[in-house]
């Protein structure tokens, strides 16, 4: 398909920003956002024994090349509120399900 026949792909929801974040992404966030990442690409919440082992190795590898990454990015604008995020965050579930219940 070509690129302009593709529609507009945002973030999932589940996966937080971890950049410029005050107070910074901790390894617990990292794990947590590598995790949901590995589901979604696999489509698998909870894979087979089967694949259990390549799933988690994924996990693994996802964390620390993000844990590399957030340590290495850098930005000149100020460290983004964790509450001001929740909170729109917050704000835009609302907008969804106000549009979804005029359906």
């Amino acid at each position: 398909m070509s690129a302009a026949g593709r529609s507009v792909i945002t973030m999932c929801r589940n996966i937080r920003r971890l950049h410029n974040m005050a107070p910074p992404a901790d390894e617990d966030e990292i794990r947590d956002a590598a995790l949901q990442y590995v589901r979604k690409i696999s489509g698998s919440t909870r894979p087979s024994a089967a694949n259990r082992a390549a799933f988690d190795e994924a996990v693994e590898a996802v964390a620390a090349a993000t844990s590399r990454l957030v340590a290495e990015l850098v930005s000149p604008a100020p460290p983004r509120s964790r509450e001001a995020e929740a909170e729109r965050a917050r704000r835009s579930g609302l907008r969804r399900a106000g549009a979804a219940a005029a359906e």
